[in-house]
């Protein structure tokens, strides 16, 4: 039985397949069209599953949408009458999608069917694909369930308990008291881009000082003891304007918001830190309370806050739980795929086969693929020069010693991943050992802020020498931050003296790795294991025989804004714009320097794509 899930028309656009159970596949939008959180409907990434799975839409037995249209237009009309007449720009902004796509979702997905899907159409809740995204797929038998995100309809975070082979949540906030929008709040007033910048604002918050943590507990929120909360309206805009803070925010926190790409201050830093630790607050107070109220040992966790991955760390380091799974994809594309599981295990009741031990996620390795025959015929086709390796041990030698000597490299191998973080199958990876590392790989290659932080990848077996972990402990889709181990820390020596904001990570030396060490000595940690990432797991090993080292560094295959690459068109194209020393695609080793200079018009025409300013 094939099932599709789609999620569109909000953020991140995707569509996944699941036949008997299994998934087949899942892909955002975004990597087929190059746009940036694409919320358009899925065309590209729906004719991708059904290729995957060898099908046409006549041989689909049910097609899931993430969430329920309707009851989401029912909060819309209901709060722009609430604001009226205030809030009308804000409905004329968003009145004509609806109109035109929105409401007329069967008809949509006809059209992205071609007209030959004759089967049933499901609209599941929004909250429900997230949580069924968050439990199926896990390795629990029962687990609680913990969703937190933006809105769905009108829940903005629901708690509950997942069984077997069936989902309940018994709990919810409501809209507009919502952790995601609030973060996203403060992603907006710290001049970040709203749906995409909470990234950064979770890098900028080790850079500065907590001292506006109860100006937001008391004057911006009633927190209660279970995690619930109720916002102070007057200070927000989103219910009814074009911004997600109002005028007298500037009263509490020094100023109007920071313009786009002017200076980062102190300020902002610790604007980040201040709104990082309430989340982390509510985040662990929710956490304690899912615990007593359900009684359960394992979480799973969806929706866009389960990626703020200090949270994670600090709700599974403190012991609230002995197991947590996030679903990879947490954000709006996750909700594709939980609609499609929720089909098959809930409304059809089919039984779900569980080890304990390993998800069935198949390591979020879920997109497109290309063999090394349509690698070579489109590097031939560009004029590139190239080595090809025969064997694997050949290739593992020969990228390992690249690494060893300060290269950086473009890492292109097997299916994409599915959701936003790069699990060394279409990264950018290099020595985590080399201080100047930061700086190259964010201001040359990735064009993006210095004060961003990289991941490391490490083998599992060594995670507890290196990080703040358990031995063994399993992080493969890095949505987990500990910190460097004590013994793998440098003595500053007064390094930090007259140093304040990003020169006191650029300019201090604060570990052998250096490269993945952030200012408050975390990481965001991926474990890398021979089941999931057979190839990355041996170049790792035998860069660990030459060097004594198992950690790299590991950051998405893009510039900034651009999504992550997919095809080998792509992966060129970016390698050629930007200082990237090394691309590896399959068994084909590519050396900048050897090949054709790319013409700058070019490189212009590339990057003007994508919001680099």
């Amino acid at each position: 039985m094939n099932i599709l899930g789609i999620s569109a028309f909000y953020h991140d656009s995707a569509a996944a397949l699941v036949r008997d159970g299994e998934i087949v596949a899942a892909a955002q939008e975004e990597r087929f069209t190059r746009k940036k959180h694409d919320y358009r409907f899925p065309q590209n990434a729906i004719e991708y599953c059904l290729s995957e799975g060898g099908i046409e839409p006549t041989q689909l037995d049910y097609v899931a949408f993430y969430d329920k249209p309707l009851l989401k237009f029912e909060r819309l009309i209901e709060t722009y009458l609430a604001y009226a007449p205030v809030g009308f720009k804000s409905f004329l902004a968003g009145m004509p999608l609806w109109l035109r796509q929105k409401l007329h979702l069967p008809r949509e997905m006809d059209r992205g069917l071609r007209h030959q899907y004759k089967g049933r159409y499901v609209f599941t809740d929004h909250h429900e694909s997230h949580a069924a995204s968050a439990f199926f797929p896990s390795p629990f038998d029962e687990a609680a369930i913990l969703t937190l995100d933006g809105v769905g309809e009108w829940s903005t975070a629901t708690y509950g308990v997942g069984r077997g082979n069936r989902i309940e949540l018994s709990h919810e906030l409501r809209f507009p008291h919502s952790l995601g929008l609030l973060y996203s709040a403060f992603t907006y007033y710290t001049g970040f881009k709203v749906n995409s910048g909470e990234y950064k604002l979770m890098g900028l918050a080790p850079y500065g000082e907590p001292r506006f943590k109860d100006v937001i507990l008391n004057k911006l929120l009633d927190l209660k003891p279970d995690g619930s909360f109720r916002m102070n309206m007057a200070y927000f805009n989103y219910c009814q304007g074009l911004t997600m803070t109002a005028p007298k925010m500037a009263e509490l926190f020094e100023g109007p918001p920071r313009r786009p790409e002017s200076r980062l201050t102190q300020r902002e830093m610790d604007i980040a830190a201040s709104i990082q630790a309430v989340t982390e607050e509510i985040m662990m107070r929710c956490a304690r309370h899912v615990a007593r109220e359900t009684g359960m040992r394992n979480l799973v966790m969806a929706g866009g806050v389960a990626l703020n991955c200090v949270g994670n760390g600090r709700i599974l380091s403190e012991g609230i739980f002995d197991n947590i799974w996030i679903q990879p994809a947490a954000g709006d594309a996750g909700g594709a795929l939980g609609a499609a599981l929720f089909v098959w295990h809930q409304l059809l009741g089919k039984p779900r086969a569980v080890d304990n031990v390993h998800d069935r996620q198949k390591a979020s390795l879920l997109g497109p693929a290309y063999g090394n025959e349509q690698i070579k015929a489109f590097l031939d086709g560009v004029g590139a020069k190239y080595r090809y390796c025969d064997s694997e041990d050949e290739l593992v030698e020969v990228v390992s010693d690249l690494i060893a000597s300060e290269k950086v490299i473009g890492l292109f191998q097997g299916r994409m991943e599915f959701g936003p973080r790069a699990l060394c199958s279409r990264s950018i990876i290099g020595d985590a050992r080399s201080p100047r590392m930061q700086s190259v790989m964010n201001l040359k290659i990735k064009f993006r802020e210095s004060f961003r932080p990289f991941a490391p990848i490490v083998l599992r077996q060594h995670v507890h020498e290196w990080f703040e972990m358990r031995p063994n402990e399993d992080s493969p889709y890095m949505l987990l931050v500990a910190d460097v181990r004590p013994e793998h820390r440098l003595p500053l020596d007064g390094q930090l003296d007259g140093l304040t904001g990003v020169d006191r990570l650029l300019k201090v030396v604060r570990s052998t790795i250096p490269a993945v060490t952030h200012v408050d000595y975390s990481a965001r940690v991926q474990t890398v294991d021979p089941l999931r990432h057979p190839r990355p797991y041996k170049l790792m090993m035998r860069f660990k025989e030459k060097t004594g080292c198992p950690v790299l560094i590991n950051t998405s295959f893009n510039v900034r804004s651009e999504p992550i690459v997919c095809s080998p068109e792509h992966a060129w194209r970016c390698f050629m714009a930007c200082n990237m020393d090394v691309l590896v695609l399959e068994n084909f080793v590519l050396l900048k320097d050897e090949q054709p200079k790319a013409k700058q018009h070019e490189i212009d025409a590339y990057l003007a794509q994508f919001d680099l300013d």
